[in-house]
């Protein structure tokens, strides 16, 4: 069975991108924190941020959307969740009249799968719906960070661009966000943005994220705070074997031994670098401790105590030996009953049941709630409020510019209207049809209905699933428990573009903590590079983010 869900606009990593976005997401949920948040700030060479009144006064007005009220309202941080089959009957429009002009417009964006072809029977639609009329340049998510680059670094650049956080880490790319990329606050500061009503109705937080280089250039795919990377374990089998879900760390790999049998090639879990952080409390980045000291990740005790324990699953030989070597698909793995344990995303909860649901109707996929390391609560860091964002090419007129926001304006069209179900499942007898009310994806639905139109913006964060809304159930009410034990770091919600002269600083880490976990390297190999990294900027660095927060204030 294909997914066919409505779009889970919930966390920085849609369902269409997860492999792409895991990294990223793992380091601002705790899991892999490494990378620091990317910005722009009002100064020359657009080091810094802008926070607090000097961003309130760039930001859209806020205007929430009455349309489609969830059945799980957001709590603790969560998604919003909807329970119920989709009124088709009663769908109502977002924007009752079409913004676009029909002037032409042309969006590079990553896209995962085989790109539609142009003048397909979707993109005719949507922009038809829309007033506007777009070239898409779809380029491969798998190198989009190469291809965003080189265009970035070229005399030429589409109208609208898609650029997402987990490029920006290079500390290059933030400067040529803001060298590039206009100023939409003309268009959308203030009640400016009340012409745009779905984009009115994105969080103020989301905004925020998109300012760069002291303006807003970004227009945001919003992220939910508890967006945390998930546990995820086979339900069927647990419950066939007897398991207890495991609540300590302890017990985890006291179960996974059990639980691992090599010769009838069952491994207990894939890697679990994703999600070991959140269970010790590593808290990501930069952030004012409680003992009053700014510190980085990787400078804290945690850190390491999430490394140990991930190298002790390793050489317990419970961890299955493809990801050891870091081949093949993990999630297929987990589908195959190879491992019962994998880590990703809110979206594999829906896709994963989607896809089992007549090859094995048998399958449960469930999340464990995330354990304190010693067994009681844990502690866990908000995630970025905004992790990609669509923007526009300095120098485009204003016909062009208001046909994007156009464009981004449908795109953003919340859960329940006309627009998200034009824009999540196309034209209803060539798309979709509709069986006991559930709208199903026909097979040029599934050629044509991909990520595209779906990256422009998006609306406040949600889950629906029409086919298992029972899923969407169970994704809001992890995140709401999750969002229960969660903290904002010092830096949350602030665009932050460090000094150029720093971009390497951590370069090192990812790979080391690889080799580390896996036996090839040694605890000594992890502290000297610590040490290495505090001398050879990092303890400056943290002089530069003391100054920095001293004079922005604390995002916590």
């Amino acid at each position: 069975m294909t997914p066919n869900a409505a779009s889970t606009s919930s966390g920085p990593s849609r369902r269409s991108f997860l492999a792409s976005t895991v990294v990223a997401t793992a380091a601002v949920a705790g899991g892999m924190p490494l990378l620091t948040a990317c910005g722009g700030s009002d100064s020359r060479s657009g080091e810094g941020t802008t926070s607090g009144k000097a961003a309130d006064k760039l930001l859209p007005a806020y205007v929430a959307s009455t349309v489609a009220k969830p059945d799980l309202p957001s709590k603790n941080g969560s998604s919003a969740g909807y329970t119920g089959k989709i009124d088709l009957a009663g769908l109502q429009a977002s924007v009752p009249n079409k913004l676009g002009t029909g002037a032409p417009l042309k969006i590079m964006s990553p896209l995962w799968g085989t790109p539609p072809k142009d003048g397909c029977a979707y993109y005719k639609a949507v922009d038809a719906a829309a007033g506007t009329n777009v070239t898409w340049q779809n380029q491969d998510g798998n190198t989009y960070a190469q291809k965003l680059g080189a265009v970035l670094a070229s005399s030429s650049i589409p109208d609208m661009v898609v650029v997402p956080s987990w490029i920006l880490v290079s500390n290059k790319l933030p400067n040529a966000v803001i060298a590039k990329f206009m100023d939409l606050g003309p268009y959308l500061a203030g009640d400016k943005v009340k012409k745009y009503p779905n984009l009115a109705a994105i969080p103020s937080d989301s905004w925020r994220m998109s300012i760069f280089g002291g303006a807003l250039r970004g227009i945001p795919m919003p992220s939910a705070p508890a967006s945390f990377i998930m546990p995820y374990y086979r339900k069927d089998i647990f419950d066939k074997k007897g398991y207890s879900v495991p609540k300590s760390a302890d017990e985890f790999l006291s179960w996974a031994k059990d639980a691992t049998s090599a010769r009838a090639k069952v491994y207990a879990c894939g890697d679990m670098s994703w999600v070991s952080g959140s269970i010790f409390g590593a808290a990501p980045g930069w952030n004012i401790d409680a003992d009053g000291k700014l510190r980085y990740g990787i400078e804290r005790p945690e850190y390491l105590e999430a490394l140990e324990w991930t190298r002790k699953l390793f050489d317990a030989g419970v961890v299955h030996p493809d990801d050891k070597a870091r081949t093949g698909d993990a999630g297929q793995r987990f589908t195959a009953g190879q491992i019962l344990v994998f880590n990703s995303d809110s979206s594999a909860w829906y896709t994963k049941t989607a896809e089992q649901a007549h090859a094995n109707p048998d399958f449960r996929i469930e999340a464990m709630d995330i354990f304190g390391a010693d067994g009681g609560n844990p502690t866990l860091y908000a995630s970025a409020p905004a992790t990609i964002w669509s923007m526009i090419r300095k120098g485009a007129s204003k016909s062009t510019v208001e046909n994007a926001l156009a464009a981004a304006d449908f795109a953003a069209a919340p859960y329940g209207t006309k627009e998200r179900m034009l824009v999540d499942y196309g034209v209803e007898g060539t798309h979709y049809t509709v069986k006991d009310g559930v709208p199903v994806k026909t097979d040029q639905g599934n050629s044509e209905v991909i990520n595209a139109w779906t990256m422009l913006a998006a609306p406040a964060p949600y889950f629906a699933h029409p086919d298992f809304p029972e899923i969407a159930r169970k994704q809001a009410e992890w995140q709401q428990r999750m969002g229960a034990f969660m903290k904002k770091t010092s830096t949350y919600g602030m665009n932050i573009v460090e000094p150029t002269r720093y971009a390497s600083l951590s370069s090192q880490f990812e790979q080391l903590q690889i080799d580390y976990v896996r036996g090839n390297k040694k605890l000594s190999d992890v502290q000297a590079a610590i040490s290495t990294w505090r001398s050879s900027g990092g303890d400056k660095l943290r002089d530069w983010y003391k100054e920095l927060l001293d004079k922005n204030g604390s995002g916590n």
